[in-house]
């Protein structure tokens, strides 16, 4: 097959010794099955950015920090060289989420090296050595389904735990190996202390499990599993592992208005004074 531009340098430097096939042609990366020695590895080829369709939507950058104060203003103002910052900026998240998260046990493919755009990382195969299928693609009995729905939940605890959140995930980024789900395609993972999105982006991973494995096992449906861990994670309290019921009750107390008001009116009283202390003592 043809040897794709990017992959060359790779090739040339003895990293890569062939392109066995590609795998996975997305939104945002071309996916091949390389041989490197007597291993075989994906590699996953970045677009340009004027050629992806995927955008670097605020939503997700928010929270992530430029290395050095030059970095962040010419990212801030756009410039060229922004620019050019931002994209790098972009396609480091999912190289440093993925180093992060297989440090931390949660199940990602293995990552083994970043250059010039093309990230090597482990191949996930099924249990007969071919590239794993995604989730969306095999069909569970209702025993099944809540297996792997609850295997995914502790994975998506034990990454907010690590402090992070997928942002983007379904049935199309979660492969199945014979071991069970392996969670891919993190470019958009977002810091959960400091993006303000990051609730709402958990809580749309999760439902979207929820609403995937509750076709074939619908007491799903009904479950709270989102609100139950946001809530766990803003008390400091969640930890990998913990056991979830599932059950969240929201809270139905009524807002003390009242209350709230006179707080303030005493907080401006109290200022007030102290300015006419100073200037009485001036």
């Amino acid at each position: 097959m043809k040897i794709p531009k990017r992959l060359q340098p790779l090739i040339d430097d003895g990293l890569i010794d062939e392109v066995v096939c590609q795998l996975k042609s997305g939104k945002e990366a071309q996916v091949f099955m390389v041989r490197c020695g007597d291993q075989v590895h994906c590699a996953k080829v970045y677009k340009e950015a004027n050629q992806r369709s995927f955008k670097q939507a605020v939503v997700y950058q928010e929270g992530r920090t430029a290395r050095g104060s030059r970095r962040a203003r010419a990212m801030n103002k756009r410039t060229s060289y922004g620019q050019k910052e931002s994209e790098q900026a972009w396609l480091n998240a999912e190289v440093d989420a993925l180093y992060q998260l297989d440090a931390a046990g949660v199940r990602v493919p293995k990552p083994y090296s970043f250059l010039d755009g093309v990230l090597l990382m482990e191949l996930i195969t099924d249990g007969d050595g071919h590239a794993a299928p995604r989730l969306g693609e095999v069909d569970f009995s209702a025993e099944q389904a809540l297996d792997y729905h609850g295997r995914l939940i502790n994975e998506v605890v034990r990454m907010l735990c690590a402090g992070l959140v997928h942002g983007d995930l379904s049935e199309f980024n979660v492969l199945v190996d014979a071991s069970g789900p392996v969670i891919i395609d993190l470019p958009q993972a977002v810091n959960a202390a400091s993006n303000n999105n990051a609730r709402m982006m958990l809580e749309r991973d999760v439902n979207n499990m929820r609403n995937y494995f509750g076709q074939f096992a619908p007491d799903l449906l009904n479950t709270a599993y989102a609100k139950e861990i946001w809530s766990l994670y803003e008390a400091g309290e969640l930890t990998p592992g913990m056991t979830l019921t599932g059950v969240f009750a929201e809270d139905t107390t009524a807002a003390d208005v009242d209350g709230v008001l006179e707080v303030i009116e005493d907080a401006r009283r109290e200022e007030i004074e102290r300015r006419l202390r100073e200037q009485q003592a001036g």
